[in-house]
């Protein structure tokens, strides 16, 4: 398929989406995220993954203080702070890439926006609170809107949808206008489908399998497959060699940008992917 420009319009700079797939490296300052919980909550050592990070060749580094693995608890807007804060501090002018906060919270949103973030991913899609909008517009940031189905903590209860991708179209449209209700500028969304978030591990591919359902919304797509439990294989390089596949997969189909864990190596993945694409219009 073609995939279509964008610019992506932030506070001080705009990217420029569609001419190849920008990589968004992840960096988890939590105690309990499914890959890596713990190993970067220290703020210096999360400081020196960020640099690395970069250096791997990532656009956009997003840093999340609270896991979305499932059966996680939530967490306070403060105990997420106090994760958050020591380590924007100490990365603020020190990157030459965006840094995008993976929070639902406006209050965390308020506060990393003040300390140098310019996007803000909320893993919910602005059901958890619906003030995350207006604090994003009122700072000139980017936005990246992710579909949840449900909470963390009932992901394993819920039935699979019997229309994955309408329903993922329809509730990701309602998402949009809320925040255009809000005031956000359309140039600063992206949207992401939400691999994992509540859909059945067969459901995945699926939604791989039809991104181009999204582009009638006419907005750039954000996919984010690495490492997610419906590719875990017995070894840690099988799933790597399986968080490729859905990347070239995601690209194929029309991402304009992929979230990853091993960004080195998926940077390659998307070059290649890149190359392929080119063709294929």
């Amino acid at each position: 398929m073609t995939r279509k420009r964008y610019s992506w319009k932030l506070k001080n700079r705009e990217i420029q989406l569609g001419d190849r797939t920008l990589i968004v490296g992840i960096l988890n300052v939590t105690p309990d995220s499914f890959s890596d919980g713990g190993r970067y909550a220290d703020p210096d050592r999360a400081f020196a993954r960020a640099i690395q990070i970069e250096e791997q060749g990532a656009d956009i580094i997003d840093i999340g203080a609270e896991s979305t693995r499932p059966g996680s608890a939530r967490i306070s807007a403060s105990e997420e702070m106090g994760r958050l804060v020591p380590v924007l501090k100490r990365l603020r002018d020190k990157l030459g890439i965006p840094i995008s906060v993976d929070t639902y919270k406006a209050a965390v949103a308020e506060k990393a926006l003040e300390l140098g973030a310019e996007i803000i991913n909320d893993p919910t899609g602005l059901t958890f609170d619906p003030h995350l909008a207006k604090v994003v517009m009122n700072r000139d940031a980017g936005l990246i809107l992710n579909h949840m189905r449900g909470t963390p903590d009932t992901w394993e209860k819920l039935a699979p949808l019997k229309d994955v991708m309408g329903t993922i179209a329809m509730e990701l449209e309602a998402t949009v206008s809320r925040a255009r209700l809000a005031g956000m500028d359309r140039a600063r969304i992206v949207i992401d489908p939400g691999l994992g978030f509540g859909k059945r591990k067969e459901q995945n591919a699926e939604i791989l399998a039809q991104l181009h359902v999204l582009a009638r919304y006419d907005l750039p797509l954000l996919v984010a497959p690495s490492r997610k439990s419906f590719l875990a294989q017995k070894t840690e390089q099988g799933t790597t060699y399986a968080t490729a596949a859905a990347v070239t997969a995601a690209i194929l189909n029309g991402a304009h940008l992929v979230r990853v864990h091993d960004v080195a190596e998926m940077a390659v993945v998307a070059r290649v992917a890149d190359a392929v694409l080119e063709y294929s219009g």
